[in-house]
């Protein structure tokens, strides 16, 4: 180490193999700081700022607290939003079935906690690693606007697709004949449906950007618009259920609303965002420690 310079990524923390790097990485050293110049650790690393601190036997070189992000494997990350996905899709569906059987004993509250508390995990468990798309419509808009490979939507979408119809074919397994109770169909008009699913798409894209409790945003649009149209949000949501249900009732709605609704809300947030030099430090570092969603969920190659 002693005769290598480790090169220092930019400072925004992403997830493994988006441009950037970590907050917390190799330490850079400087040759010259033993040629008779007392530096502080810590007020050489450029995460922090703080006074400088002598040591009783001398003083450390100064540092830089930077990484490059692991590498992480295509088959790795398309297996991690396949795990993912039916996690999201197993728990929605099973709740939104269950409470179809017990004659609403899960109440609309409970299939947002529920689909809100799956979401949370999924991004704690998987996020690091795929970017915890789960969604063909944030995959295709995160590719729209160039934070994500074009070269790799296929494989996402075509893990998302699966996990979807396996998790709903498992559960036909178990609950058939009441399977009908998880497909999202809406409860009013075909336009009325559409232009809820867009915009509430519309709003989730836009809180995945900065969020940091995404999951309390899904819940909010589950409630919003739950009763009307099942508040899918997401075409994997509805078409493994629908299949394994057979009942294609309004399927276009749920294929199309989302992903306009993505490509709007990823669209627009990027128009008004903040360039990343004008985030405020105290912000900054709060999304660093804590990690950002714009981060976890737009790993790329």
């Amino acid at each position: 180490m002693d005769s290598e310079d480790i090169a220092s990524a930019p400072s925004t923390p992403v997830t493994p193999g988006t441009p950037g790097a970590p907050l917390f990485g190799g330490f850079k050293r400087d040759r010259n700081s033993f040629n008779g110049r007392k530096s502080s650790l810590l007020k050489s690393c450029k995460c922090f700022s703080v006074e400088a601190w002598e040591l009783e036997e001398g003083s450390l070189p100064p540092v830089s607290c930077s990484l490059p992000p692991p590498s992480v494997s295509l088959s790795r990350k398309v297996g991690a939003e396949f795990i993912g996905t039916l996690i999201l899709i197993f728990t929605s569906t099973a709740t939104a079935i269950v409470n179809h059987k017990t004659n609403g004993s899960e109440t609309l509250l409970g299939l947002a906690a529920s689909t809100g508390l799956a979401v949370m995990v999924v991004i704690l468990s998987t996020g690091h690693i795929s970017g915890a798309h789960l969604n063909p419509s944030v995959t295709i808009a995160f590719a729209a606007l160039k934070h994500f490979p074009w070269k790799h939507v296929p494989l996402y979408i075509g893990a998302q697709v699966m996990a979807s119809l396996a998790a709903s074919f498992v559960l036909k397994w178990i609950f058939d004949p009441i399977m009908g109770g998880g497909v999202t169909i809406p409860s009013g008009g075909y336009a009325q449906a559409f232009a809820l699913e867009l915009i509430i798409t519309f709003n989730l894209m836009w809180g995945s950007w900065r969020e940091l409790r995404l999951e309390l945003l899904l819940c909010s649009t589950i409630l919003v618009a739950g009763e009307s149209t099942g508040a899918s949000m997401n075409p994997v949501r509805t078409l493994g259920p629908a299949i394994a249900a057979n009942n294609y009732k309004a399927i276009w709605v749920y294929l199309t609303a989302p992903i306009l609704g993505a490509l709007a809300g990823a669209a627009v947030y990027s128009a008004v965002k903040l360039p990343d030099e004008d985030v405020p430090q105290h912000i900054a570092l709060e999304y660093r420690v804590f990690g950002k969603l714009d981060t976890i969920m737009t790993a790329s190659v």
